[in-house]
């Protein structure tokens, strides 16, 4: 076993003592981001309404945690936002909400939160990494997700921005990213070596040459099957804390799961996470102690062919915020710490007769 395995399980061990004790012990803040501008379908606006009224706010203050929501941000559709010379759809839009989530994501941090971001399609995970990123500069990313979100505005197929995020934070990238209107604030975050997909099982081919060539980690579903969940988050920590300890940012898509689990979402990939894999993924997450912020994202309950459905994904959303924030499968436990003994002997009626 290598030395930075040996570190990471020692980690784990440590911080398992702790939570042991099912003290939440996180001051949470909850942002929404009902933001659609990234993609083509309606509908995923209305997601961070969606995981509210699934008891997000309930379970995490069930679980001890002090829970601020800040409600949700405004967005500006700029009017005919396109580009003439390149397929890029709604970039000022895009870049424009991009930056105030990354202005609240940096407020919520700074004031000392985990900050919870409900999305909202994918595309503004480049503003809540950017401005994690601000406060903790040496954070690193666990992304979780059917799609790699790696194309650059030159390879996309769709020209949809939530495909893109990730190409706009990655330093090795910077020479291949095109200078579009509304995102001239942007600045890279992040090395190859800082981010770690889970879940893959929909890759563009440039996605894939990137991923290749860059040296990116990444674990497809084949590889989940091939390795199992556990050994796939010890590669994923030995990767990203194997040699220190850091700020973690998960983003997580709810299309990660498979569409049986989750099928209100905009683009559903068949064999995905089980709910068992899912939830192990945030459990071995919040072990570490290191979580410091989550995008919860592409939620869309226009898009659930019946309320059954859209509450399904709801409420899986609520599940995967809430593991990572310490709701455990072992059951949500008050501490003790002993069993009571009886002070006094008790005779009855019966006792006597049975003595007798």
């Amino acid at each position: 076993m290598s030395l930075r395995s040996n570190f990471v399980r020692l980690l784990k061990k440590q911080y398992r003592a702790v939570t042991l004790q099912n003290k939440c012990a996180h001051s949470v803040a909850i942002i929404g981001a009902p933001f659609s501008g990234g993609q083509k379908r309606r509908g995923v606006e209305h997601g961070p309404a969606a995981i509210r009224s699934a008891g997000l706010v309930e379970r995490l203050s069930s679980l001890g945690c002090s829970v601020y929501d800040f409600g949700d941000l405004s967005f500006t559709q700029v009017p005919n936002d396109e580009l003439y010379n390149i397929a890029v759809k709604n970039p000022r839009t895009v870049g424009l909400a991009s930056q105030v989530v990354s202005d609240a994501v940096r407020s919520a941090v700074g004031a000392g939160h985990t900050c919870v971001t409900l999305g909202g399609d994918h595309s503004l995970a480049l503003g809540s990494i950017d401005g994690h990123a601000q406060q903790c500069p040496d954070l690193c990313v666990i992304w979780v997700d059917a799609h790699a979100d790696i194309n650059t505005p030159l390879t996309s197929p769709s020209g949809n921005l939530h495909g893109q995020p990730v190409s706009f934070l990655l330093r090795e990238l910077q020479d291949k990213i095109p200078l579009l209107p509304g995102f001239s604030w942007t600045k890279p975050r992040l090395s190859s070596s800082d981010i770690v997909y889970i879940g893959l099982r929909d890759v563009d081919p440039a996605e894939y040459y990137i991923l290749k060539n860059y040296g990116i980690l990444y674990f497809s579903m084949r590889d989940i099957d091939r390795l199992g969940i556990q050994s796939v988050m010890e590669r994923t920590f030995d990767q990203l804390m194997g040699r220190r300890t850091r700020p973690i940012h998960l983003s997580f898509d709810i299309d990660a799961f498979d569409p049986t689990l989750a099928p209100a979402t905009g683009t559903p990939v068949l064999g995905g996470l089980t709910y068992r894999e899912g939830v192990y993924i945030t459990e071995e997450i919040h072990n570490t102690g290191m979580l410091s912020a989550v995008d919860l994202v592409e939620v869309n309950p226009l898009l659930g062919a019946s309320a059954e459905e859209v509450n399904a994904t709801a409420s899986l959303a609520v599940d995967v915020i809430s593991s990572c924030l310490g709701q455990t499968r072992e059951g949500a436990h008050t501490v003790i710490d002993e069993l009571p003994t009886p002070s006094t002997t008790y005779e009855s009626d019966s006792e006597e007769q049975v003595r007798i």
